[in-house]
């Protein structure tokens, strides 16, 4: 068992334990045999062992069968195989963009917006139909 932090450039493997941090690998490949217990920071990472803290991969996190992941992910994009144990809390990298903003508008406000916006739209196709009903 390692105790301690480890911060690498390059592709990084562990077939054994990891009791602490490790930052900005590559790429990490969690054996079936391996346990990380801590933090890994890292661009892509494939998980087959025990992993429990907190994980945050830039890239993809891949989970194969025998992965047993608890703790906090987040992740740009997430694969799971079947069997895969993921008792973990996750956020998508990228998801604020597409979820709406949170204000402080009254609902009268927020709907007076969404009814504009709906016109709007409904007047831009109807000036697009009459634009293609035209003859030439």
């Amino acid at each position: 068992m390692l105790k301690g932090d480890i911060v690498s450039s390059g592709f990084f493997r562990v077939d054994g334990s990891i009791e602490g941090n490790i930052s900005k690998p590559s790429k990490v490949v969690l054996g079936k045999s391996g346990v990380i217990k801590g933090t890994l920071i890292c661009e892509d990472a494939d998980l087959e062992g025990h992993f429990e803290g907190k994980l945050d991969v830039s890239g993809t996190l891949t989970l194969k069968s025998s992965a047993r992941i608890k703790g906090e992910v987040f992740v740009g994009k997430l694969a799971v195989e079947p069997g895969a144990t993921f008792n973990a809390s996750c956020v998508m990298k990228g998801s604020a963009q597409a979820s709406p903003k949170v204000t402080d508008k009254t609902s009268d406000q927020a709907e007076s917006e969404v009814k504009t916006q709906n016109n709007l739209f409904e007047r831009s196709q109807r000036i697009q139909k009459q634009r293609t009903e035209q003859p030439n």
